[in-house]
C-alpha cells in the first residue's frame, strides 16, 4: 500500500474484498467499512448462522461492507442514502458479485415489498438518528417472528441507554456484547406479544411564520435532520434569504425537509424551484411540503441525486446550501467541497451561492479557493451567511 492511501482491502470471513466509498474521491481518508461492520461479520461467520436459503434483510449498510461479504446469501438491503446504494453497485461490480443476487429498497419501502417474506435475519447498522431506529424498527416488526435473529452493531459511542430503551419498546428484551475495537453488538428478540404503538413518522411542527395569515406546518420524515423542529442555522438563514427578480431558478441544495427551498418560493415567486438530496426520506418530505404549500399553483423538480448531478451547467441563479459536516457517524468536509465545487459549474454567470455554515468551520476559505472571493452576508456568534458570485467570462 502506498503510503498516506486509505487500504480499501477488507477481510473477513466471508472473503477480501476491495471496498470504495461512492463518489469516488482520490483524495478519501475514510474506509467504506467501520469496526462495527467487522465485529458483525466475524459475529456471523463464528456462530454459522447464515446458511444457503437464509432470509436475510441488512438495513442502513454505508458503503457495502455487509452486503457485499454476504452478497452470496442474496440478501434484501433497506437504505435512505442514494450515495450508499450507489456504493453498493459500484462495489458489487469491482468485486465481480451479480448485483441482481442482492434487492435494494430504499427506507420509505416497507420490508415486505423488499423481501416478500418473513425473515429470518436482521443486521442493523445503528442509524445516527434516534428517529430513524424507531422507523425502522415499527417497519420490520411485520416480517420477524420469535425465530428471527435481530443483531444490531455500532460503535460503543453511538451506543446509549436510549437505543437500548427503543428496541426494548418496539421489538422485545435486549442487551449488548462486549466492546471490540470500540464497536459493540446489540441482540433483540421479537416479542410478538409487545404493543408497540404506531410509528409516529412522518411528524409535523409549525413554522413560526405565516403564509397569508395561515400557519405553515412542515411534514418530516425520521431521517430528516431537526426533524421536529426549525434549527437555528435554518431559522438565520431565512431571516436573510435574498429576494430579486433576476433570480429565474434557485436550487435548495441538500434540501432536507425543503424548508429553504419552501420559503425563497415564497420570497421569489417568479423562481423555478430545484430541491435536491441524497437521502430518499429528504426528498419525499420536501415534496410533500412543497405540494402542501403550493398544490398545483407552482411548478418544482425534485432530484435524489449526488449534490448536483443532473442539474444542467450554467443554469442556475441561486443556490442556497446548508452543507453537512457529517457523513453517517464520521466528520467530514468532503462533501461541502463537493457541494461548492459542483455549484461553480451549475451557476449561470453572475449566479449566486448563499452558504449557511457554523462559525468554526471557515467556508470562507475553500470557497475563496474555488470562486476567488467571499463575501459575508450576516452573522452572529454561532452561524456565517457567505455569498459567493460565480464570474461572468
Amino acid at each position: 500500500m502506498v503510503v498516506g492511501q486509505i487500504d480499501r482491502s477488507f477481510e473477513t470471513g466471508f472473503g477480501r474484498y476491495e471496498l470504495q466509498r461512492f463518489p469516488i474521491n482520490k483524495k478519501e481518508t475514510l474506509k467504506a467499512w467501520d469496526a462495527a461492520d467487522e465485529y458483525l461479520l466475524r459475529h456471523l461467520a463464528e456462530n454459522d448462522l447464515l446458511e444457503e436459503n437464509t432470509t436475510l434483510l441488512i438495513i442502513n449498510d454505508g458503503f457495502g461492507g455487509l452486503s457485499i461479504p454476504l452478497g452470496r446469501y442474496r440478501p434484501a438491503v433497506m437504505i435512505d442514502s442514494y450515495l450508499s446504494m450507489q456504493s453498493i453497485l459500484m462495489n458489487a461490480q469491482k468485486n465481480n458479485i451479480d448485483e441482481m443476487l442482492m434487492t435494494l429498497g430504499n427506507s420509505l419501502e416497507l420490508p415486505e415489498q423488499i423481501t416478500g417474506e418473513k425473515v429470518d435475519i436482521v443486521l442493523i447498522k445503528l442509524p445516527k438518528s434516534l428517529a430513524m431506529l424507531a422507523d425502522q424498527l415499527h417497519r420490520i416488526r411485520p416480517v420477524l417472528d420469535s425465530s428471527t435473529v435481530i443483531v444490531a452493531a455500532g460503535m460503543t459511542k453511538n451506543i446509549h441507554m436510549s437505543t437500548m430503551a427503543m428496541f426494548e419498546k418496539i421489538i422485545g428484551k435486549t442487551k449488548t456484547s462486549h466492546a471490540r475495537k470500540k464497536a459493540r453488538l446489540v441482540f433483540s428478540d421479537f416479542d410478538d406479544g409487545l404493543t408497540a404503538g404506531e410509528n409516529p413518522y412522518p411528524d409535523s411542527f409549525t413554522l413560526p411564520y405565516k403564509l397569508d395569515d395561515i400557519d405553515i406546518e412542515i411534514s418530516n420524515h425520521a431521517a430528516v435532520f431537526s426533524q421536529d423542529r426549525l434549527d437555528i442555522g435554518a431559522r438565520f438563514f431565512i431571516e436573510n434569504l435574498p429576494v430579486s427578480d433576476r433570480y429565474r431558478t434557485i436550487v435548495d441544495l441538500g434540501c432536507g425537509n425543503g424548508i429553504l427551498g419552501l420559503m425563497a418560493a415564497i420570497k421569489n415567486p417568479a423562481a423555478r424551484l430545484i430541491f435536491t438530496d441524497e437521502s430518499y426520506m429528504a426528498v419525499e418530505s420536501a415534496i410533500s411540503n412543497f405540494v402542501s404549500i403550493f398544490d398545483d399553483t407552482r411548478e418544482a423538480e425534485f432530484l435524489q441525486t449526488d449534490c448536483l448531478q443532473g442539474v444542467e451547467r450554467d443554469s442556475v441563479s441561486l443556490i442556497l446550501c446548508n452543507p453537512p459536516f457529517h457523513q453517517n457517524h464520521a466528520i467530514t468536509d468532503n462533501i461541502a467541497w463537493q457541494m461548492f465545487s459542483e455549484s461553480r459549474d451549475v451557476l449561470e454567470p453572475d449566479g449566486e451561492l448563499w452558504v449557511v455554515a457554523n462559525r468554526h468551520l471557515a467556508y470562507h476559505a475553500k470557497l475563496k479557493q474555488i470562486f476567488g472571493h467571499c463575501e459575508v452576508v450576516a452573522s452572529n456568534k454561532k452561524f456565517v451567511i457567505y455569498k459567493v458570485t460565480k464570474k461572468s467570462r
